[in-house]
């Protein structure tokens, strides 16, 4: 704000570069600029003081869609005087020469224009669709209109002043239809999150199945080279036992092949024996008996020679000196 120092009839405005001065006289338009410091006197002079920094307001829109659901708008609107002498002659300005304050309000009544301009054309948007398709859409489809239809309007030219940006930040339902709203998206993520801890567990049942079928075919495996083992172990026993027994019987079999030739040996010597035997005459007989028993009489104890036996060797033993050549 400007400021008024008064001495005695006269006074002193000292202004900022940021605002717009302008002083009438008579209905007349004196002194116009930005910044400005005069004298003057009050009671004579009338001082309109213009902002020519961009100015804030918020923005809050409360308004039903096509399905008459209630949906809220919030966000900021910047605004600023293209024509500060066009703007003090349709809106007062007028500064109280004393204090150096507004006689009136006039950035509110500004400001309460551009909030009628915005809630009309905001209230209009919101009728077109249903909730969810403006839900969806989200603030910047209103804001790109908004702009539209506020650069382009001629209330605004007509005072002088222009519209810089608008942003939006929030466009939402009301909090029981955004609960509502809500509810088929969070029973959806809740299904979601069963499915995936399902799998999750599922995966973890899964993985536990392989393992134990890992340690089942693990175990199979062993038993079943333990099998082999044992299998292995069996058939060396049973060829080691074979082998035994083939050792035997050829032993055996050369035992016996060692004995039937020994005794055929045997056989044959007495035989041979028999044969020389049985050509001698009986007294030679009788006397290699005689001398096979004097072999025999230092085991002999007892010997028993009856009558007929002793005729008998001597007959025989007669004959055969008979028969005897004789030389």
């Amino acid at each position: 704000m400007a400021s008024i120092k008064n001495i005695g009839f006269i006074a002193q405005l000292r202004s900022d570069a940021s605002n717009h001065i302008i002083r009438y006289r008579s209905g007349k338009v004196r002194q116009s600029g930005r910044g400005l410091v005069f004298w003057f006197r009050p009671e004579t002079a009338s001082i309109a003081e213009l902002p020519m920094d961009d100015r804030e307001m918020a923005l809050f829109v409360k308004g039903r869609s096509q399905d008459f659901q209630t949906v809220a708008i919030q966000g900021t609107l910047t605004w600023h005087v293209v024509d500060p002498e066009l703007l003090a002659a349709r809106v007062d300005f007028s500064l109280g020469l004393v204090t150096g304050a507004y006689k009136s309000e006039p950035i509110q009544r500004i400001e309460t224009r551009l909030a009628g301009l915005v809630n009309q054309a905001a209230l209009q948007y919101l009728a077109l669709a249903p909730v969810r398709a403006l839900l969806d859409g989200g603030p910047e489809p209103l804001r790109h209109q908004l702009e539209t239809i506020l650069a382009g309007d001629p209330a605004l030219a007509e005072i002088g002043i222009a519209v810089t940006t608008i942003r939006l930040t929030n466009l939402a339902p009301s909090s029981e239809l955004e609960r509502a709203l809500q509810t088929p998206t969070f029973e959806g993520l809740q299904q979601k999150a069963d499915q995936a801890t399902f799998e999750r567990r599922a995966l973890a049942v899964e993985k536990e199945r392989a393992i134990a079928e890992n340690e089942l075919a693990n175990k199979t495996e062993l038993a079943r080279r333990e099998m082999l083992l044992i299998t292995q172990e069996a058939e060396n026993a049973r060829n080691r036992a074979t082998g035994l027994a083939e050792a035997q019987q050829i032993e055996a079999a050369a035992e016996a092949e060692r004995i039937r030739t020994v005794e055929s040996a045997k056989a044959e010597t007495e035989q041979a024996r028999m044969t020389i035997y049985r050509d001698l005459p009986p007294s030679v007989m009788l006397g290699l008996a005689a001398r096979e028993l004097a072999g025999k009489l230092d085991t002999i104890e007892h010997l028993n020679i009856t009558p007929d036996l002793l005729a008998t060797v001597l007959g025989e033993f007669r004959r055969d000196v008979a028969t005897l050549p004789r030389g």
